[in-house]
């Protein structure tokens, strides 16, 4: 895997790992196959880790930041978010609702003020047990622009400058509000899910150009678009919700294509967004070793230049759209 520079210089290989899965995300994992598979995340060369408070009620940094540990701090790259403080519950039964399956000891609360960002990071870096984090990403601001913007986003800067975080961002799953971030602000990366795959990119209208013109990094999340793309059948989601028959149509044009050229349909989704200049890493979540084995696997399996030009010719892509064998026209 080539390794490319996310922020204001930290190496990172194109391929990050997810910690999203690790937090129990849908189903329970145990704390021997979270530590495997970031083991061999390591092993296969990934040094990009990102988590959140939000993955499994803080379950997610505390095993990240168990195995980091055990790693010299130059050596990884580690990000994780603000935005939601974990305040304890007291109600019993657990957190399915949210998505993930721990006890609900805690729950969410949304906080973009100064205080609660710093408050976010200090109780972070508890749970993680390391004294640094290398990238903050403001989580979702969505609903709460205004403070975002006016409140978390400064003191996240004034923390950049403090030393507690290396580099300062945003990550949604949406590509709009990133672009006022892009554009309005002096973040070093952002993360963005789902608006830069092969049946969505969004990204590619504002986003991208905006960050190839500031020197912002894009880490590209959700390529397979909550499933619809790694494995395309009706039924499948797209998005998180239900996909439609239109999205399922296109998303076997794309197996279809991918087969004919010798590939599968996850290693074309997974090669798709270092195609643009302005991407430094995709991130995948995996939660065990078969899961990082196979992602590692289909990451790395070239994808034919031919296999880009027929989807234009197809109508899958269009004529615009940079692929990992084509140059982002000027």
């Amino acid at each position: 895997m080539r390794t490319r520079t996310l922020g204001r210089g930290a190496p990172v290989a194109e391929l990050g790992f997810g910690a999203g899965g690790i937090g129990n995300l849908y189903t329970p994992v145990r704390d021997d196959e979270a530590y495997d598979a970031l083991d061999a995340a390591w092993d296969a060369g990934i040094r990009y880790f990102d988590t959140a408070p939000h993955y499994g009620i803080g379950l997610s940094e505390r095993r990240v930041g168990e195995y980091l540990r055990t790693r010299t701090t130059t050596s990884y790259t580690l990000s994780t978010k603000v935005g939601r403080l974990l305040e304890p519950s007291g109600t019993g039964g657990d957190d399915l609702a949210h998505g993930f399956a721990v006890p609900a000891t805690h729950r969410r609360v949304w906080d973009f003020s100064a205080s609660g960002v710093r408050r976010s990071i200090e109780e972070s870096l508890g749970r993680l047990g390391l004294d640094h984090i290398d990238v903050a990403y403001l989580h979702d601001p969505d609903d709460h622009a205004e403070q975002a913007f006016h409140e978390a986003y400064p003191e996240l800067e004034r923390m950049r400058a403090e030393g507690l975080v290396d580099a300062i961002g945003a990550g949604m799953n949406q590509a709009a509000m990133l672009t006022r971030f892009v554009r309005d602000t002096d973040v070093d990366v952002v993360l963005c899910a789902g608006r830069y795959t092969l049946l969505d990119q969004r990204a590619l209208k504002s986003l991208l150009p905006a960050a190839t013109e500031r020197g912002v990094s894009v880490v590209i999340g959700g390529v397979f678009n909550s499933g619809l793309l790694a494995d395309p059948r009706q039924g499948a989601t797209f998005d998180y919700s239900l996909a439609s028959p239109g999205a399922v149509s296109r998303a076997l044009k794309w197996k279809a294509l991918a087969e004919r050229h010798g590939t599968t349909l996850r290693a074309v989704a997974l090669a798709f967004p270092t195609g643009h200049p302005a991407v430094t890493s995709v991130l995948v979540g995996t939660r065990s070793v078969a899961e990082v084995a196979d992602t590692v696997r289909q990451f790395t399996t070239p994808v034919p230049a031919a296999l880009w030009q027929e989807a234009r010719e197809r109508n899958l892509l269009a004529a615009d759209v940079p692929t990992p064998e084509r140059e982002q026209p000027a």
